[in-house]
C-alpha cells in the first residue's frame, strides 16, 4: 500500500509560540474578571497588587518558580478576551483567526507550545525559596545537571561542534517542575459520555457524569534516565506512551562509533509524575430508553489527582484521545483502539456542606438571616419536594435527616453516630419514591437505589480485577459511595433477606467489614439510610396489628430512628385538595407559589440552610437537659 502524499500544516507553530508568549506577558485582569475566574487559590498571590497592574500569568509563573504551585491553569476565556481586545472586537471564533479555537481543537499540541513559552518566561526563583530547608532535593539535582550541561555545551562549542552541543542538552520534560492545564470556556456545553465521538479526538471536551471508581495514585514515568558503563554519560528517553522499549546502547558522542557502551536504567535520575485513573459514568438522565449507562476512563496527572472521589458528580474537561490496546488484546482488537480523557479541569456539580458554608456569597447570608426570622423549621420543611401535597410531618423529619447531628467518639474509642435513619412505610401512591429522589438530589452525596435491583455486593463492596495492574481491588457499592451523605433505598421490603442483612452493620456502626479474596479491611459508610417500603399486603390493613402489617424483621426495625406510616385514608375534602394541587402542577409545570413571597425557599437556599445548620454544634443547657 503506497503512502499518502504529505500535507503541509497551515499553522506556523513558531508564530503561535510568539502569540502565546505575548498573551502570558501582557494579559491583565481587572477586579471584576478576577472574581469570576475559577482559580481562587492561584489568585490569592495577587491580592496586594492594584487591579490595573495585575499581569495574571506572570504572577503565576513567579509562584511556579518559587515552588508555591505546580500547575499553570490557562483559561480559554482569558485567551479569547485578550485576542478580542488586542486584535479585533469582531474577531470570529474560527480556525484561521482565533487562538482559543485552535487551542480547543488541538489541545494536546498546544500544551507543549504553552510549556515552551513558559520555559522562556519563567523567572528565577527567589533566594528565600531556594534556601528553604524544606526545599525539594530535586532542585539541587537539577541545578547540578544544568551546571554540568552548560559546561559540556561550552566545551563542545569550543571544539566547534555546535550540533553536538545542542544534542547534549537535557530534555525539557526532565527539568519542568510544572504542568500546563486548560480551563474550558464558560459557555462550552457539557456533554454526555455517549455524545463524545471520533470527530472530537484531540479536542478539549467537557463531560458530565458520576465517578464510580478511583484508583490509587501511582508514579508514572515520563523521562527514563540511563548511565553508560563505558563513558559514564547520562542518556535520557522521553516516555510518551503507556509502554516503551528501553534503550540498550549509548548514543553519546563520547562513545566511539564501534564500541558502544551498555546502558543501565537509573530510577533516581528518572522523572515520575503522579498518576490516577478514574472511571466516569453517565448520569441516569443521560441514558436513552432501553440502554445502559456508558463509562469513560479519565487519566489524572499531577495536580488533577485526588480531586475526584467515588460518588462525586462533576464536569470533567480534558483532551479526548485514543489509546491503542496492548498485549493479546491488541491482536484481537486489530485496528480498534480504546478512548480516554486526559483531565485538565474538574468542576464538581455538588459541593460539600463545609464548602458551601465557607464560600456562601453575601446575598445568601442575607437570605439566611431573613429566613431565620420566624418559624424557619416549618418554612424550610415545606421546600422539600414542594410538588408533593401534604406530608408536613414527614418533610420535617426529612429535613432533620439532611441536617443530622455531630458524630461523637467516647474516650474508650466507641463511635456514636449522628446520622438519622428514617423508614417511610405506607400505601402505594403516597409519593414515597418522589420524596426519596428529592432528598437524594438535594444532598451533596446522595445515592438512589431500589431493593429488587440491589445485591449485597452492590450495596457494600465488590472484588474486581484492576485493568491496569491485574491486582484484585475493592470497588465500593452504594453505601460506600454515599459516605458522608444519604443513601435512599426504595422498595425496601422487596429485598432478599440475605442482601438486607448487609445493611445492619452500616445502620448502627456505619462501617462495612470486608473479608474477600484475601482482602480484609473495614470501609467507612457514614451515611444516613432513607428507606421506603410497602406493608405486608401492599396496603395497610387497620384490622391487623402493626407487627403483622410491617413485614420487616425486628433486628432491622430497631435500627431505624423514625418510622412513618403514610396511609391513604379516603376523605372527600382531602382528595379534592390533592386533585386541585396535582392539576395545578401539571398545568403550570411547577409547584404553587406560597401565599407570602418571603416564605419562598428554593433548592439552593435549602442547601445553604442545611450547610449552616450542620456547621453548628448544639449544646443543651443544664435545665433543658434535666427536662429532657
Amino acid at each position: 500500500m503506497s503512502a499518502l502524499e504529505p500535507i503541509r500544516s497551515v499553522v506556523d507553530y513558531e508564530d503561535e509560540v510568539k502569540q502565546i508568549t505575548k498573551f502570558l506577558e501582557k494579559f491583565v485582569v481587572n477586579g471584576k474578571k478576577q472574581a469570576s475566574v475559577d482559580m481562587d487559590d492561584e489568585m490569592d498571590i495577587m491580592d496586594a497588587v492594584p487591579d490595573k497592574q495585575k499581569p495574571k500569568y506572570m504572577a503565576l509563573l513567579r509562584s511556579v518558580a518559587n515552588r508555591e504551585i505546580d500547575t499553570v491553569e490557562v483559561s480559554l476565556d482569558d485567551v479569547r478576551e485578550f485576542e478580542v481586545a488586542t486584535v479585533d472586537a469582531d474577531l470570529p471564533f474560527a480556525q484561521g483567526s482565533s487562538l482559543a479555537f485552535r487551542i480547543e481543537h488541538n489541545a494536546r499540541s498546544y500544551v507543549e507550545l504553552f510549556s515552551r513559552a513558559v520555559d522562556a518566561l519563567l523567572p528565577e526563583a527567589d533566594e528565600s525559596a531556594m534556601q528553604d530547608a524544606g526545599a525539594d532535593v530535586l532542585d539541587v539535582l537539577f541545578q547540578a545537571r544544568r551546571d554540568r550541561d552548560r559546561r559540556d555545551r561550552e566545551a563542545l562549542q569550543t571544539q566547534g561542534d555546535a550540533a553536538a552541543a545542542a544534542a547534549e542538552s537535557f530534555p525539557a520534560a526532565l527539568t519542568r517542575r510544572y504542568t500546563v492545564r486548560f480551563v474550558p470556556r464558560s459557555n462550552q456545553r457539557a456533554q454526555a459520555v455517549r455524545e463524545v465521538g471520533a470527530s472530537q479526538i484531540g479536542h478539549l471536551v467537557t463531560v458530565r457524569g458520576i465517578v464510580t471508581r478511583v484508583s490509587d495514585v501511582r508514579p508514572a514515568m515520563v523521562v527514563a534516565a540511563y548511565v553508560c558503563d563505558e563513558c559514564g554519560s547520562e542518556v535520557f528517553q522521553e516516555v510518551t506512551a503507556r509502554q516503551f522499549t528501553p534503550l540498550t546502547q549509548c548514543a553519546s558522542s563520547q562513545c566511539g562509533p564501534r564500541a558502544r557502551g551498555r546502558l543501565h536504567k537509573q530510577t533516581r535520575g528518572s522523572r515520575f509524575v503522579r498518576f490516577q485513573e478514574v472511571r466516569l459514568q453517565e448520569l441516569t438522565d443521560q441514558v436513552p430508553m432501553g440502554d445502559i449507562p456508558r463509562t469513560l476512563t479519565v487519566h489524572c496527572i499531577e495536580g488533577a489527582v485526588r480531586t475526584l472521589s467515588p460518588g462525586d458528580m462533576a464536569h470533567v474537561a480534558g483532551v479526548f484521545v485514543p489509546q491503542p490496546y496492548t498485549g493479546m488484546r491488541a491482536l484481537r482488537a486489530g485496528l480498534l483502539a480504546d478512548t480516554l480523557l486526559e483531565a485538565h479541569h474538574v468542576r464538581p456539580l455538588k459541593r460539600r456542606y463545609d464548602e458551601l458554608a465557607a464560600t456562601a456569597p453575601a446575598d445568601m447570608h442575607l437570605r439566611l438571616a431573613a429566613l431565620g426570622r420566624g418559624d424557619a423549621y416549618t418554612r424550610v420543611a415545606r421546600a422539600i419536594a414542594p410538588e408533593i401535597f401534604g406530608h408536613e410531618d414527614v418533610k420535617k423529619a426529612l429535613l432533620l435527616l439532611l441536617v443530622g447531628a455531630p458524630a461523637k467518639r467516647t474516650r474508650e474509642g466507641m463511635a456514636i453516630r449522628g446520622d438519622i435513619n428514617v423508614c417511610l412505610m405506607g400505601d402505594p401512591g403516597v409519593a414515597k419514591s418522589q420524596l426519596l429522589r428529592f432528598v437524594a438530589t438535594v444532598a451533596p452525596r446522595g445515592v438512589y437505589t431500589t431493593g429488587r435491583g440491589s445485591s449485597s455486593a452492590g450495596l457494600t463492596a465488590a472484588v474486581l480485577r484492576d485493568a491496569a495492574t491485574g491486582e484484585l481491588v475493592l470497588e465500593g457499592g452504594a453505601l460506600v459511595l454515599a459516605d458522608n451523605g444519604i443513601c435512599a433505598i426504595d422498595e425496601f421490603d422487596k429485598m432478599d433477606e440475605t442482601d438486607r442483612t448487609a445493611i445492619h452493620e452500616v445502620m448502627e456502626q456505619q462501617t462495612i467489614s470486608i473479608a474477600k479474596a484475601g482482602i480484609t479491611t473495614t470501609l467507612n459508610a457514614r451515611t444516613a439510610i432513607l428507606a421506603a417500603a410497602n406493608p405486608a399486603r401492599s396496603r395497610y390493613n387497620p384490622r391487623m396489628t402493626p407487627e403483622e402489617n410491617i413485614n420487616l424483621p425486628a433486628a432491622l426495625l430497631s435500627r431505624f430512628d423514625v418510622l412513618f406510616l403514610m396511609l391513604d385514608r379516603p376523605s372527600a375534602e382531602a382528595d379534592l385538595q390533592l386533585a386541585r394541587h396535582v392539576a395545578w402542577v401539571h398545568t403550570h409545570g411547577r409547584h404553587p407559589d406560597p401565599v407570602d413571597p418571603a416564605d419562598a425557599v428554593d433548592a439552593e437556599l435549602l442547601r445553604h440552610f442545611v450547610a449552616a445548620a450542620r456547621a453548628r454544634v448544639p449544646v443543651l443547657p443544664s435545665d433543658v437537659a434535666e427536662y429532657v
